[in-house]
């Protein structure tokens, strides 16, 4: 509950992976921690990361571990012997319940956990994950379609 001298964090947006909307139907998102090493961070304030080939899953079938796979954040360019490995697995903290939901969804009705976009909440990083399920080539086409139809229908009374 928010009191009177509470405030809201500032999201600072990092990084947003737009070929996810394109060929995932998004049906929910999670707002994760992440779990990261000293210089880690830095490159990330830097923007030096990528969410292209990324996705998560779970340690094992009984685990209730959600890691984070094939993201990549560029060693940081001042840091020294200490420096992060570039692809390494980065756990992801969401509560136990969030956990149970996502592990149903992914065993049972066979959808696929990836990053959306990464963020600064305050100086926390979190990321944003979805669970969803691939697009078939007519869904896309018929996607593009209604962006079409949308973007003429604005310039129509625009004008």
């Amino acid at each position: 509950m928010k009191t009177e001298g509470t405030r809201e964090r500032t999201k600072k947006i990092v990084a947003k992976n737009r070929k996810a909307y394109h060929d995932f139907e998004v049906i929910q998102t999670f707002e994760a921690g992440i779990a990261l090493q000293g210089t880690e961070v830095k490159s990330i304030r830097q923007g030096k990361i990528s969410l292209q080939e990324a996705y998560a899953s779970f340690k094992s079938v009984e685990s209730f571990e959600l890691y984070l796979l094939n993201f990549h954040i560029s060693p940081y360019d001042f840091g020294n012997i200490a420096n992060h490995e570039p692809k390494r697995p980065r756990k992801l903290l969401l509560t136990q319940r969030e956990l149970k939901k996502i592990k149903v969804a992914v065993q049972e009705k066979g959808l696929t956990l990836i990053p959306l976009g990464i963020y600064f909440s305050g100086p926390y990083v979190k990321i944003e994950i979805g669970l969803v399920r691939a697009k078939r080539k007519y869904d896309k086409r018929e996607a593009v379609k209604e962006r079409e139809s949308e973007r003429e229908i604005r310039k129509k009374f625009r004008v």
